[in-house]
């Protein structure tokens, strides 16, 4: 009979508590093994107030990567550019925040005068012509606000740029961001987002890694994305097959209909994503918002020292371009 010590502990014995505190443990391992970990973010999280949090695991060398919506990255940076986002309620008559140029991402409301600045920023600073992953992208705008926005320090980009943490968009025209260049291309500007390019080079980093797993705040293309760097390796590189070997998901989707948002990690064994030796797998249940905060408390106040992931990329995908060759 198993025997269970009643000592005191922040996480309890059963549920989503178990989960979460099994979650915990294996972004210790992560750390402790020096895998090369990806957070990847769904939705509007950033807007919704997960940003500081965020940016505080990069300062901290605890995400080496990270693959997002674009949203989130276009809403992060408002507070860069210190410019009005405020706390609202989702109980509110939308037709009226429309009358009164008033957006709403749930329980936040931000002027429209806010994406015009930032739209603004956009267009003004962006000089740069040619053919760009979106790693090149966010870190030329992350630079940028380094440069010359009034609080870099709240901005998830600015802080990635410092840090030479690399951060993809699996699917750029879905944003302001993308519109942003898309209008700048129709005025003649020379920019072309390469997507294939973004495969390739997510692929490289963790084909150049020893360990690898991901910290999934929410699903979606994100997900799929950092999950599909290990079958582009088996499956269309033919190369041995490996899988990540860690894999942490926070959602509030449900197995039942099919998923969660992308597939399960038991249903991602079959596609060789997750290593099928690999025990280190656990679906928390629960919003993002509340649950990540507490999983990044608990790995405490470690730090690891940064692997600059975006400085070795071109390494990366030449010797992994030689390889398969």
């Amino acid at each position: 009979m198993m025997k269970i010590n009643p000592i005191f502990s922040p996480y309890g014995y059963a549920f989503n508590s178990a989960r979460l505190a099994e979650a915990c443990e294996i972004y210790e391992k992560m750390i402790d093994e020096d895998a090369t970990i990806c957070f990847t973010l769904a939705g509007a999280i950033i807007p919704a107030g997960l940003g500081g949090a965020i940016i505080e695991m990069v300062k901290r060398g605890l995400v080496d990567f990270i693959i997002s919506t674009g949203a989130n990255l276009y809403h992060d940076m408002h507070f860069a550019l210190d410019l009005p986002v405020y706390k609202g309620s989702f109980n509110v008559d939308d037709r009226e925040l429309a009358k009164n140029g008033i957006v709403r991402i749930y329980d936040i409301f931000i002027p429209v005068e806010t994406l015009f600045e930032t739209d603004r920023y956009i267009q003004e600073n962006f000089e740069i012509e040619g053919n760009f992953s979106t790693a090149e992208i966010h870190n030329y705008l992350g630079k940028k606000l380094l440069e010359n926005s009034k609080k870099p320090d709240s901005s998830l980009l600015a802080t990635c740029a410092k840090y030479d943490v690399p951060v993809y968009c699996p699917s750029p025209g879905d944003s302001s961001i993308g519109m942003n260049l898309a209008y700048l291309r129709a005025k003649n500007k020379k920019i072309h987002t390469d997507v294939e390019k973004d495969v390739l080079e997510t692929t490289a980093i963790i084909y150049n890694s020893k360990k690898s797993g991901a910290i999934i705040l929410g699903g979606g293309a994100p997900k799929n994305f950092f999950m599909q760097t290990q079958p582009m390796i088996s499956q269309i590189f033919k190369k041995k097959e490996r899988g990540h070997n860690y894999f942490i998901q926070i959602t509030s989707d449900v197995p039942p209909y099919g998923g969660l948002s992308g597939a399960t990690p038991q249903e991602a064994i079959s596609w060789k994503k997750i290593d099928a030796k690999s025990k280190t797998y656990v679906t928390v249940y629960g919003d993002a918002t509340i649950v990540a905060p507490l999983l990044f408390s608990g790995v405490g106040n470690r730090k690891r020292k940064h692997k600059r992931l975006y400085r070795k990329r071109e390494e990366f995908l030449n010797k992994m371009m030689e390889e398969i060759k």
